[in-house]
């Protein structure tokens, strides 16, 4: 093939100019095109050049992942360009540096692209003076109640009036009151009079979710958020529009009142709703958990999260949460549990066994399941979750982890097909021992109501299983779980195992993006992780010594999974790495 060929089939990319420009005296060399808030190349910006220059640009309306509005005027800087001469070329100084002319008016650096030779100034005293100007023109309708306010502690308005604002106020008219506590949604709640009309929440609305309901009504000093007659703003991505207010105008209904936000820990973490895998922050106290909020990755799930993924976590803290490892129905140890089946899988005959794992356990789990399955023999499955997708982030698959329950072997291409033949096998008498992971395996048909709330589905179905008659033939039925259900209730030994929040370990997501999560509170009674606990089951079985931490079995789980095979744990860091899948 000749060169002009390849040339023709593979174009070479197009390189992007690079410019000089100069922040605060300190040049900087930036392309002139960066992307925009849709990954479009558009000419660079002044706020973009002094964010890689990193120095800080006050701004309220403005947000990288959404239009530029221009309209709340904090971002002004000022800015000079080389002077031309008549012959339109640049002017020198005596030194040979170009001379600057510096521009009689600010511009805002959200929405003023940079050319060659730019100087940009974001500290001088007229900068300061425009940054306090605006700052009073914001807080004179402004009410006082930041001791009260949700925002406290995540507050731009706050942050910007200490580090930019004036130390007092000569606003002696009275302030105009607007409405309190307007119920715009099921899950959002407006408090008008914090309001500062950024309008990030209607862009967002319109451009991201494609749910244009939110607009400004009335005018002036009377400008408000409100939906359009007669709707409610109730897609799934409301919760949304608080993350990105940069004010206490919007709060979720869920989290307010609840908690401040200086108290919380922050815990780095994974969705498990979908198969999205979208990175969350857990906020947490004493043992609880009270909010998730997203994490920004643009491999995954950029700055946003759907509202029914965020709201996904009151059922692991349930008062009926399974605390005690019961064997036949009676409080037991995990060294007395473990032994006993240790010692009834060692006679189990070969092909007695079956497995089903459940696709919402960590791929370190699936894998140790799967050094238990080919130490038997045994046949396995997991079960398929089903949903409607969106256009955004929601996912078909319901399972976090359908990716991961397949490259260890623990389903095959298709999730629950072998599940019929587990279930004629124990009615024919050949499997006798069922492990069942983090499912519940009795078949029934149930409405989405009726689910359990890990079990989410859209429609009413048929869960796929096995019936209780069928169950009740098996000689020993071990199963973990973390909530009761009517497999637990039939189980010979009940190991309580810990939801996402509770463990580390790492998920692989519908795209092949293999993902690790912390942990972020301690799990309920005797409740163990479950790589804990089947670590140590596969010990006793196998007799050969296994790791006690995370970091060491993934790595060794790592080079036995094929598509795992070069990854580590550090390795993965804050936001996963690809495979092929």
């Amino acid at each position: 093939m000749s060169a002009a060929t390849k040339t023709d089939n593979n174009p070479a990319p197009t390189a992007i100019e690079m410019i000089k420009v100069k922040v605060d005296g300190r040049e900087l060399e930036v392309p002139r095109l960066s992307p925009d808030w849709q990954g479009k190349l558009a000419p660079t910006t002044m706020i973009q050049v002094c964010e890689a220059a990193k120095q800080d640009v006050p701004h309220y309306c403005y947000h990288p992942k959404l239009p530029v509005a221009g309209n709340c005027r904090m971002c002004l800087v000022e800015f000079g360009t080389p002077a031309l001469g008549p012959d339109r070329k640049p002017l020198l100084n005596a030194d040979g540096t170009a001379r600057i002319a510096k521009s009689p008016r600010p511009a805002i650096a959200c929405a003023t692209p940079v050319s060659p030779g730019m100087e940009i100034y974001t500290s001088t005293p007229g900068v300061k003076q425009m940054r306090e100007g605006v700052l009073e023109s914001l807080l004179i309708n402004h009410p006082l109640d930041c001791p009260i306010c949700d925002q406290a502690g995540e507050c731009k308005l706050q942050e910007y009036s200490v580090d930019y604002g004036q130390s007092g106020s000569r606003f002696v008219e009275a302030k105009v009151h607007k409405p309190k506590s307007v119920d715009l949604g099921p899950r959002i709640m407006l408090d008008a009079e914090r309001c500062i009309l950024c309008t990030r929440c209607i862009r967002f609305t319109k451009d991201i979710a494609g749910d244009d309901k939110l607009g400004i009504v009335n005018r002036g000093s009377y400008n408000t958020i409100s939906t359009f007659p007669g709707t409610a703003f109730d897609n799934n991505y409301t919760l949304n529009t608080v993350d990105i207010c940069p004010v206490g105008a919007l709060t979720s209904k869920d989290f307010r009142f609840q908690m401040r936000v200086w108290f919380l820990k922050d815990t780095k973490s994974i969705c498990t709703s979908c198969g999205t895998g979208c990175n969350v922050h857990i906020g947490s106290r004493e043992e609880k958990i009270y909010r998730y909020t997203p994490r920004e990755n643009e491999a995954v799930n950029g700055h946003w999260m759907c509202d029914e993924g965020r709201l996904n976590y009151k059922w692991i803290q349930r008062t009926d949460r399974l605390r005690d490892v019961l064997v036949h129905g009676c409080k037991s140890s995990w060294g007395e549990a473990l032994r006993e089946i240790a010692h009834k899988l060692k006679q189990a005959p070969p092909g007695s066994v079956a497995i089903i794992g459940s696709a919402r356990q960590t791929n370190e789990e699936l894998w140790l399941l799967s050094r238990l399955k080919s130490r038997f023999g045994a046949i396995s499955d997991s079960f398929p979750r089903d949903g409607q997708p969106d256009k955004l982030l929601v996912s078909a698959d319901k399972n976090p982890n359908s990716n991961g329950a397949r490259l260890t072997g623990i389903s095959f291409t298709e999730a629950g097909i072998n599940l019929a033949k587990i279930a004629d096998g124990i009615q024919g008498g050949v499997i006798k021992t069922l492990l069942v992971f983090g499912e519940n395996v009795v078949k029934r048909a149930v409405s989405p109501a009726a689910l359990s709330e890990k079990e989410t589905t859209t429609e009413a179905i048929e869960v796929h299983g096995i019936t209780a008659d069928v169950l009740a033939k098996l000689e020993t039925l071990i199963v973990s779980d973390i909530l009761p259900n009517e497999t637990t209730r039939l189980a010979h030994y009940l190991l309580p195992g810990c939801a996402h929040a509770e463990k580390r370990g790492s998920f692989t997501s519908t795209k092949g993006r293999v993902q690790k999560f912390m942990q972020a509170v301690e799990p309920a009674g005797d409740a163990r992780p479950e790589w804990d606990f089947l670590q140590d089951l596969v010990c006793n079985v196998t007799g050969k010594e296994g790791f006690h931490s995370i970091e060491g079995l993934f790595n060794e789980m790592a080079k036995s999974v094929p598509a795992f095979n070069g990854l580590t744990w550090a390795g993965l860091g804050e936001t996963g790495v690809s495979v092929k899948i």
